[in-house]
Protein backbone atom coordinates (compact mmCIF):
# COMPACT_ATOMS: atom_id res chain seq x y z
CA UNK A 1 0.00 0.00 0.00
CA UNK A 2 1.01 3.33 -0.69
CA UNK A 3 1.29 6.00 1.95
CA UNK A 4 -0.14 9.68 1.15
CA UNK A 5 2.65 12.59 1.95
CA UNK A 6 1.39 16.24 2.35
CA UNK A 7 2.84 17.94 -0.71
CA UNK A 8 6.06 19.15 0.08
CA UNK A 9 7.00 22.45 0.62
CA UNK A 10 10.47 24.32 1.30
CA UNK A 11 11.05 28.19 2.35
CA UNK A 12 14.07 30.46 2.65
CA UNK A 13 14.80 33.86 2.36
CA UNK A 14 17.95 36.23 2.08
CA UNK A 15 18.27 39.78 1.07
CA UNK A 16 21.11 41.40 0.10
CA UNK A 17 21.44 44.88 -2.15
CA UNK A 18 24.17 47.21 -3.17
CA UNK A 19 24.12 50.70 -4.73
CA UNK A 20 26.92 49.98 -7.31
CA UNK A 21 24.12 47.79 -8.80
CA UNK A 22 23.06 48.96 -12.25
CA UNK A 23 19.98 49.86 -13.07
CA UNK A 24 20.13 47.41 -16.48
CA UNK A 25 21.46 44.78 -13.79
CA UNK A 26 18.02 44.58 -12.00
CA UNK A 27 16.11 45.47 -15.19
CA UNK A 28 17.29 41.43 -15.64
CA UNK A 29 16.46 40.08 -12.32
CA UNK A 30 13.42 41.25 -12.02
CA UNK A 31 11.43 38.92 -14.30
CA UNK A 32 13.26 36.29 -12.56
CA UNK A 33 11.68 37.63 -9.23
CA UNK A 34 8.71 37.83 -10.71
CA UNK A 35 8.25 34.53 -11.54
CA UNK A 36 9.23 33.08 -8.44
CA UNK A 37 6.95 35.34 -6.57
CA UNK A 38 4.22 34.40 -8.99
CA UNK A 39 5.16 30.64 -7.88
CA UNK A 40 4.96 30.77 -4.68
CA UNK A 41 1.64 32.64 -4.09
CA UNK A 42 0.18 29.98 -6.56
CA UNK A 43 2.14 27.03 -4.11
CA UNK A 44 -0.11 28.84 -1.25
CA UNK A 45 -3.31 29.14 -3.08
CA UNK A 46 -3.05 25.76 -4.49
CA UNK A 47 -2.01 24.23 -1.05
CA UNK A 48 -2.70 26.49 1.17
CA UNK A 49 -4.67 24.06 3.32
CA UNK A 50 -1.97 21.52 3.44
CA UNK A 51 0.32 23.53 4.60
CA UNK A 52 -1.85 25.03 7.22
CA UNK A 53 -2.95 21.84 8.28
CA UNK A 54 0.97 20.72 9.04
CA UNK A 55 1.11 23.41 11.60
CA UNK A 56 -1.46 22.06 13.32
CA UNK A 57 -1.17 18.87 15.31
CA UNK A 58 -4.00 17.16 17.31
CA UNK A 59 -4.32 15.14 20.80
CA UNK A 60 -4.97 11.79 21.65
CA UNK A 61 -8.58 10.56 19.56
CA UNK A 62 -10.22 10.48 22.95
CA UNK A 63 -8.92 13.95 23.36
CA UNK A 64 -8.95 15.22 20.23
CA UNK A 65 -11.98 17.89 20.43
CA UNK A 66 -10.61 19.83 23.27
CA UNK A 67 -6.90 21.40 22.14
CA UNK A 68 -5.62 22.41 18.93
CA UNK A 69 -1.62 22.28 19.22
CA UNK A 70 0.24 24.77 17.53
CA UNK A 71 4.20 25.30 17.32
CA UNK A 72 5.28 27.02 20.32
CA UNK A 73 1.64 27.19 22.15
CA UNK A 74 -1.37 25.51 22.94
CA UNK A 75 -4.76 26.97 21.72
CA UNK A 76 -7.93 25.99 23.21
CA UNK A 77 -10.68 26.34 20.66
CA UNK A 78 -14.54 26.45 20.63
CA UNK A 79 -16.20 23.56 18.59
CA UNK A 80 -19.28 24.58 16.45
CA UNK A 81 -22.15 23.68 19.10
CA UNK A 82 -20.19 23.17 22.08
CA UNK A 83 -21.98 24.90 25.53
CA UNK A 84 -20.09 24.00 27.66
CA UNK A 85 -17.13 21.99 28.45
CA UNK A 86 -16.66 18.45 30.37
CA UNK A 87 -14.12 17.49 32.99
CA UNK A 88 -10.90 16.90 31.66
CA UNK A 89 -10.15 14.52 34.51
CA UNK A 90 -12.81 12.28 33.28
CA UNK A 91 -13.06 9.78 30.33
CA UNK A 92 -16.85 9.07 30.08
CA UNK A 93 -16.26 5.66 28.06
CA UNK A 94 -14.83 4.57 31.42
CA UNK A 95 -17.14 3.26 33.53
CA UNK A 96 -19.68 0.74 34.25
CA UNK A 97 -23.42 -0.07 34.15
CA UNK A 98 -25.99 0.52 36.90
CA UNK A 99 -29.47 -0.47 37.02
CA UNK A 100 -31.53 2.10 36.53
CA UNK A 101 -35.00 0.90 36.88
CA UNK A 102 -36.86 4.33 37.15
CA UNK A 103 -34.71 6.56 34.24
CA UNK A 104 -34.52 3.28 31.38
CA UNK A 105 -35.45 3.17 28.86
CA UNK A 106 -35.48 6.65 27.52
CA UNK A 107 -38.38 5.69 25.59
CA UNK A 108 -40.61 2.93 24.71
CA UNK A 109 -40.05 0.28 21.52
CA UNK A 110 -44.20 0.94 20.78
CA UNK A 111 -43.61 4.57 20.89
CA UNK A 112 -41.40 4.86 18.27
CA UNK A 113 -42.68 3.77 14.78
CA UNK A 114 -38.90 4.03 13.10
CA UNK A 115 -37.50 1.08 14.76
CA UNK A 116 -36.88 -1.75 12.42
CA UNK A 117 -38.42 -5.01 12.79
CA UNK A 118 -34.46 -6.32 12.53
CA UNK A 119 -34.16 -4.11 16.13
CA UNK A 120 -37.93 -4.55 17.81
CA UNK A 121 -36.73 -7.72 20.06
CA UNK A 122 -40.07 -6.95 22.08
CA UNK A 123 -42.18 -7.64 19.33
CA UNK A 124 -40.93 -10.34 18.33
CA UNK A 125 -41.25 -12.40 21.31
CA UNK A 126 -38.22 -11.68 23.77
CA UNK A 127 -39.55 -12.47 27.49
CA UNK A 128 -37.73 -9.75 29.43
CA UNK A 129 -37.32 -5.87 29.68
CA UNK A 130 -34.29 -5.95 31.66
CA UNK A 131 -32.03 -5.32 28.62
CA UNK A 132 -33.08 -1.78 28.38
CA UNK A 133 -33.02 -1.13 32.03
CA UNK A 134 -29.27 -0.64 32.73
CA UNK A 135 -27.53 3.01 32.28
CA UNK A 136 -23.74 3.93 31.65
CA UNK A 137 -21.86 5.27 34.78
CA UNK A 138 -18.85 6.89 34.22
CA UNK A 139 -15.82 6.51 36.81
CA UNK A 140 -15.52 9.77 38.69
CA UNK A 141 -18.40 11.63 36.69
CA UNK A 142 -21.75 11.60 35.03
CA UNK A 143 -23.09 11.64 31.54
CA UNK A 144 -24.89 14.94 30.79
CA UNK A 145 -28.78 13.86 30.81
CA UNK A 146 -30.08 13.61 26.60
CA UNK A 147 -31.90 16.86 25.85
CA UNK A 148 -34.29 16.33 23.11
CA UNK A 149 -34.87 20.03 22.82
CA UNK A 150 -31.79 21.25 22.97
CA UNK A 151 -30.35 19.02 20.29
CA UNK A 152 -33.36 19.75 18.22
CA UNK A 153 -33.20 23.50 18.41
CA UNK A 154 -29.10 22.91 17.56
CA UNK A 155 -30.15 21.00 14.29
CA UNK A 156 -32.34 24.39 13.50
CA UNK A 157 -31.84 24.63 9.46
CA UNK A 158 -29.30 21.96 9.62
CA UNK A 159 -28.27 18.59 8.03
CA UNK A 160 -27.14 15.60 10.58
CA UNK A 161 -25.64 12.47 8.66
CA UNK A 162 -24.55 8.78 9.25
CA UNK A 163 -22.97 7.52 7.17
CA UNK A 164 -21.76 3.91 7.63
CA UNK A 165 -23.20 -0.05 7.62
CA UNK A 166 -26.37 -1.31 9.56
CA UNK A 167 -25.49 -0.44 13.04
CA UNK A 168 -24.53 3.15 12.00
CA UNK A 169 -28.23 3.12 10.98
CA UNK A 170 -29.32 1.41 14.32
CA UNK A 171 -27.71 4.30 16.15
CA UNK A 172 -29.55 6.94 13.25
CA UNK A 173 -32.99 5.16 14.06
CA UNK A 174 -32.24 5.43 17.94
CA UNK A 175 -31.77 9.36 17.74
CA UNK A 176 -35.01 9.36 16.09
CA UNK A 177 -36.55 8.08 18.94
CA UNK A 178 -34.71 10.03 20.89
CA UNK A 179 -36.34 13.28 19.80
CA UNK A 180 -39.70 12.26 17.67
CA UNK A 181 -41.71 11.98 20.65
CA UNK A 182 -41.22 16.07 20.84
CA UNK A 183 -42.16 16.92 17.25
CA UNK A 184 -45.89 17.11 16.18
CA UNK A 185 -47.07 14.06 14.12
CA UNK A 186 -47.80 16.59 10.34
CA UNK A 187 -44.25 17.90 11.10
CA UNK A 188 -41.97 14.90 10.53
CA UNK A 189 -41.75 12.85 7.74
CA UNK A 190 -39.66 9.60 6.88
CA UNK A 191 -38.15 8.65 3.25
CA UNK A 192 -35.75 6.69 1.55
CA UNK A 193 -33.93 7.49 -2.12
CA UNK A 194 -31.14 6.36 -3.82
CA UNK A 195 -32.56 2.74 -3.95
CA UNK A 196 -32.86 2.69 -0.63
CA UNK A 197 -28.84 4.26 0.06
CA UNK A 198 -30.24 7.61 1.89
CA UNK A 199 -32.77 7.59 4.36
CA UNK A 200 -34.03 11.21 5.58
CA UNK A 201 -35.99 11.97 8.31
CA UNK A 202 -37.54 15.87 7.99
CA UNK A 203 -38.30 17.74 11.02
CA UNK A 204 -40.36 20.45 9.12
CA UNK A 205 -41.18 23.31 11.57
CA UNK A 206 -37.42 23.26 12.10
CA UNK A 207 -36.17 22.76 8.71
CA UNK A 208 -33.97 19.92 9.84
CA UNK A 209 -32.95 16.38 8.87
CA UNK A 210 -31.34 13.25 10.36
CA UNK A 211 -30.50 11.52 7.65
CA UNK A 212 -28.81 8.10 7.05
CA UNK A 213 -26.17 6.78 4.41
CA UNK A 214 -25.22 3.18 3.93
CA UNK A 215 -21.64 2.98 2.56
CA UNK A 216 -20.43 -0.40 4.96
CA UNK A 217 -16.88 0.49 3.85
CA UNK A 218 -16.68 4.56 3.44
CA UNK A 219 -15.05 3.96 0.34
CA UNK A 220 -16.64 2.36 -2.61
CA UNK A 221 -17.46 -1.27 -3.16
CA UNK A 222 -18.95 -4.19 -4.68
CA UNK A 223 -21.49 -4.14 -1.03
CA UNK A 224 -22.41 -0.40 -1.97
CA UNK A 225 -26.16 -1.68 -2.80
CA UNK A 226 -28.34 -0.62 0.38
CA UNK A 227 -31.01 -3.90 -0.35
CA UNK A 228 -28.92 -6.80 -1.94
CA UNK A 229 -25.44 -6.87 -0.39
CA UNK A 230 -24.86 -10.28 1.38
CA UNK A 231 -21.84 -10.87 -0.93
CA UNK A 232 -18.97 -13.04 0.54
CA UNK A 233 -16.45 -12.17 -1.98
CA UNK A 234 -16.25 -8.23 -1.05
CA UNK A 235 -13.47 -5.93 -2.88
CA UNK A 236 -13.42 -2.23 -2.08
CA UNK A 237 -12.35 0.35 -4.48
CA UNK A 238 -8.93 2.12 -3.15
CA UNK A 239 -9.12 6.17 -3.03
CA UNK A 240 -12.79 6.39 -3.74
CA UNK A 241 -14.02 8.44 -1.39
CA UNK A 242 -15.64 10.68 -3.12
CA UNK A 243 -17.87 8.06 -4.98
CA UNK A 244 -20.10 8.01 -1.78
CA UNK A 245 -18.84 11.88 -0.55
CA UNK A 246 -20.21 13.84 -3.06
CA UNK A 247 -23.68 12.82 -1.29
CA UNK A 248 -22.41 13.93 2.18
CA UNK A 249 -21.24 17.58 1.10
CA UNK A 250 -22.81 20.20 3.03
CA UNK A 251 -24.19 18.19 6.32
CA UNK A 252 -23.05 19.56 9.34
CA UNK A 253 -23.00 17.38 11.73
CA UNK A 254 -21.37 13.86 10.19
CA UNK A 255 -21.37 10.47 12.18
CA UNK A 256 -19.35 8.05 10.69
CA UNK A 257 -18.55 3.98 11.49
CA UNK A 258 -17.22 1.03 9.64
CA UNK A 259 -15.93 -2.06 10.88
CA UNK A 260 -17.88 -5.09 10.72
CA UNK A 261 -17.73 -5.65 7.13
CA UNK A 262 -13.93 -5.95 6.88
CA UNK A 263 -14.11 -8.46 8.88
CA UNK A 264 -13.66 -11.19 6.60
CA UNK A 265 -10.26 -12.96 7.16
CA UNK A 266 -6.66 -11.98 7.99
CA UNK A 267 -6.21 -10.62 4.07
CA UNK A 268 -8.93 -8.30 1.89
CA UNK A 269 -9.35 -7.44 -1.56
CA UNK A 270 -8.49 -3.75 -2.99
CA UNK A 271 -9.15 -2.93 -6.68
CA UNK A 272 -6.56 -0.26 -7.84
CA UNK A 273 -8.43 0.09 -10.81
CA UNK A 274 -12.23 0.79 -11.71
CA UNK A 275 -15.00 -1.67 -11.14
CA UNK A 276 -16.03 -0.84 -14.96
CA UNK A 277 -12.07 -1.83 -16.47
CA UNK A 278 -12.39 -4.78 -18.26
CA UNK A 279 -9.46 -6.80 -16.45
CA UNK A 280 -9.31 -5.38 -12.79
CA UNK A 281 -6.26 -4.74 -10.73
CA UNK A 282 -7.07 -6.48 -7.65
CA UNK A 283 -4.60 -6.74 -4.75
CA UNK A 284 -5.07 -8.53 -1.51
CA UNK A 285 -2.97 -7.20 1.88
CA UNK A 286 -3.34 -7.33 5.64
CA UNK A 287 -6.90 -6.79 6.46
CA UNK A 288 -5.72 -4.57 8.86
CA UNK A 289 -3.66 -2.44 6.21
CA UNK A 290 -7.17 -2.14 4.21
CA UNK A 291 -9.00 -0.74 6.89
CA UNK A 292 -5.88 1.80 7.65
CA UNK A 293 -6.12 2.76 3.74
CA UNK A 294 -10.13 3.23 4.91
CA UNK A 295 -9.33 5.23 7.89
CA UNK A 296 -7.09 7.85 5.78
CA UNK A 297 -9.32 8.39 3.21
CA UNK A 298 -11.47 9.55 5.52
CA UNK A 299 -9.56 12.08 7.24
CA UNK A 300 -8.41 13.01 4.10
CA UNK A 301 -11.94 13.74 3.32
CA UNK A 302 -12.63 15.31 5.81
CA UNK A 303 -10.22 17.93 5.73
CA UNK A 304 -10.94 18.63 2.46
CA UNK A 305 -14.69 18.86 2.67
CA UNK A 306 -15.35 19.74 6.79
CA UNK A 307 -15.45 23.69 7.60
CA UNK A 308 -13.88 22.61 11.00
CA UNK A 309 -15.52 26.25 12.36
CA UNK A 310 -19.14 24.91 11.41
CA UNK A 311 -19.17 21.63 11.06
CA UNK A 312 -18.40 18.53 13.42
CA UNK A 313 -17.39 14.81 12.90
CA UNK A 314 -17.96 11.95 15.10
CA UNK A 315 -16.67 8.30 14.43
CA UNK A 316 -17.80 5.60 16.24
CA UNK A 317 -15.59 2.64 17.29
CA UNK A 318 -16.30 -0.59 16.38
CA UNK A 319 -19.56 -2.42 17.56
CA UNK A 320 -18.64 -5.68 19.36
CA UNK A 321 -20.48 -8.98 18.93
CA UNK A 322 -21.18 -12.13 20.99
CA UNK A 323 -20.50 -15.48 18.96
CA UNK A 324 -18.45 -17.31 21.80
CA UNK A 325 -20.07 -17.32 25.57
CA UNK A 326 -16.66 -19.43 26.26
CA UNK A 327 -15.48 -15.49 26.36
CA UNK A 328 -16.82 -15.00 29.13
CA UNK A 329 -16.76 -18.33 31.07
CA UNK A 330 -20.37 -19.47 29.29
CA UNK A 331 -20.89 -22.59 27.94
CA UNK A 332 -18.48 -23.97 24.76
CA UNK A 333 -20.66 -24.00 21.91
CA UNK A 334 -23.01 -20.86 23.13
CA UNK A 335 -23.25 -17.17 22.17
CA UNK A 336 -25.72 -14.03 23.22
CA UNK A 337 -28.67 -16.37 23.38
CA UNK A 338 -30.38 -16.51 26.54
CA UNK A 339 -28.30 -13.93 27.89
CA UNK A 340 -29.67 -11.70 30.28
CA UNK A 341 -26.90 -10.22 32.10
CA UNK A 342 -24.08 -8.10 31.78
CA UNK A 343 -20.39 -8.86 31.68
CA UNK A 344 -18.64 -7.10 34.94
CA UNK A 345 -15.06 -7.68 34.48
CA UNK A 346 -14.19 -4.41 33.42
CA UNK A 347 -11.23 -6.06 31.76
CA UNK A 348 -13.18 -8.16 29.50
CA UNK A 349 -12.44 -8.23 25.97
CA UNK A 350 -13.79 -10.47 23.52
CA UNK A 351 -12.45 -12.47 20.70
CA UNK A 352 -14.68 -10.83 17.89
CA UNK A 353 -13.43 -7.71 18.35
CA UNK A 354 -10.04 -6.81 16.52
CA UNK A 355 -7.17 -5.41 19.03
CA UNK A 356 -5.38 -4.35 15.88
CA UNK A 357 -8.36 -2.36 14.41
CA UNK A 358 -8.04 -0.21 17.46
CA UNK A 359 -4.46 0.31 17.10
CA UNK A 360 -4.99 1.55 13.72
CA UNK A 361 -7.31 4.00 14.40
CA UNK A 362 -5.49 5.02 17.14
CA UNK A 363 -2.40 5.43 15.21
CA UNK A 364 -4.02 7.41 12.28
CA UNK A 365 -6.20 9.60 13.96
CA UNK A 366 -3.36 10.91 16.72
CA UNK A 367 -1.56 11.67 13.23
CA UNK A 368 -4.44 13.78 11.75
CA UNK A 369 -4.51 17.14 11.47
CA UNK A 370 -8.30 17.57 11.32
CA UNK A 371 -10.80 17.65 14.37
CA UNK A 372 -12.74 14.47 14.93
CA UNK A 373 -14.36 13.56 18.03
CA UNK A 374 -14.07 9.73 18.27
CA UNK A 375 -17.08 7.79 20.25
CA UNK A 376 -14.94 4.75 21.55
CA UNK A 377 -18.04 2.49 22.39
CA UNK A 378 -16.37 -0.51 21.93
CA UNK A 379 -15.15 -1.66 25.73
CA UNK A 380 -18.57 -0.24 27.13
CA UNK A 381 -20.65 -1.93 24.70
CA UNK A 382 -18.50 -5.33 25.21
CA UNK A 383 -19.92 -5.51 28.43
CA UNK A 384 -23.82 -5.81 27.36
CA UNK A 385 -24.12 -9.16 25.71
CA UNK A 386 -27.54 -9.46 26.87
CA UNK A 387 -28.47 -6.57 24.86
CA UNK A 388 -28.64 -8.37 21.75
CA UNK A 389 -31.09 -8.85 19.04
CA UNK A 390 -30.67 -12.32 19.43
CA UNK A 391 -33.30 -14.62 18.11
CA UNK A 392 -36.21 -11.93 18.86
CA UNK A 393 -36.42 -9.93 15.43
CA UNK A 394 -37.60 -10.04 12.03
CA UNK A 395 -36.03 -13.41 9.74
CA UNK A 396 -34.83 -12.24 6.22
CA UNK A 397 -35.98 -16.53 5.55
CA UNK A 398 -38.53 -18.89 7.01
CA UNK A 399 -36.47 -20.79 9.66
CA UNK A 400 -35.44 -24.60 9.09
CA UNK A 401 -36.83 -27.01 11.57
CA UNK A 402 -32.82 -27.59 12.77
CA UNK A 403 -32.30 -24.01 13.39
CA UNK A 404 -35.50 -24.03 15.16
CA UNK A 405 -34.64 -26.98 17.45
CA UNK A 406 -31.59 -24.90 18.16
CA UNK A 407 -31.76 -21.53 18.68
CA UNK A 408 -27.65 -20.22 19.05
CA UNK A 409 -27.64 -21.46 15.16
CA UNK A 410 -29.31 -18.71 14.15
CA UNK A 411 -28.85 -16.04 17.26
CA UNK A 412 -28.18 -12.48 16.17
CA UNK A 413 -25.49 -11.40 17.77
CA UNK A 414 -24.60 -8.28 16.55
CA UNK A 415 -27.30 -6.02 15.59
CA UNK A 416 -28.63 -4.57 19.01
CA UNK A 417 -32.26 -4.25 20.53
CA UNK A 418 -33.94 -0.63 20.52
CA UNK A 419 -34.53 0.91 23.08
CA UNK A 420 -31.24 -0.50 24.84
CA UNK A 421 -27.72 -0.09 24.31
CA UNK A 422 -27.73 2.29 21.43
CA UNK A 423 -29.57 4.85 22.62
CA UNK A 424 -26.26 5.18 25.47
CA UNK A 425 -24.31 6.06 22.49
CA UNK A 426 -26.16 8.50 21.29
CA UNK A 427 -25.70 10.04 24.76
CA UNK A 428 -22.41 9.74 24.80
CA UNK A 429 -22.69 12.11 21.05
CA UNK A 430 -24.69 14.33 22.97
CA UNK A 431 -21.86 14.59 25.77
CA UNK A 432 -19.22 14.86 23.00
CA UNK A 433 -20.96 17.32 20.90
CA UNK A 434 -22.29 20.29 23.24
CA UNK A 435 -20.00 19.33 26.63
CA UNK A 436 -16.43 18.26 24.77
Amino acid sequence: MQKMKSPPFSSSSSSSSSSSLSILRKARLSPYLFTLLAFILFVAVLYGEDLMCIFSQQLEPAAADQLVIKPGKIKKTKLPFAIGKSDPECDIFTGRWVWDESNRPLYEESECPYIQPQLTCQKHGRPDKDYQKWRWQPDGCDLPSFNATLMLETLRGKRMMFVGDSLNRGQYVSMICLLHSLIPEGAKSMETFDSDSRTVFTVKDYNATIEFYWAPFLLESNSDNAVNHRISDRLVRKGSMNYHGKHWKGVDVLVFNTYLWWMTGLKFKILQGSFEDEVKDIVEVPTAEAYRMAMKSMLRWVRRNMDRNKTRVFFTSMSPSHGKSIDWGGEPNGNCYNETSVIEDKNYWGSDSRKNIMEVIGEEFRKSKVPISFLNITQLSSYRKDAHTSIYKKQWSPLTPEQLANPVSYADCVHWCLPGLQDTWNELLFAKMFYP
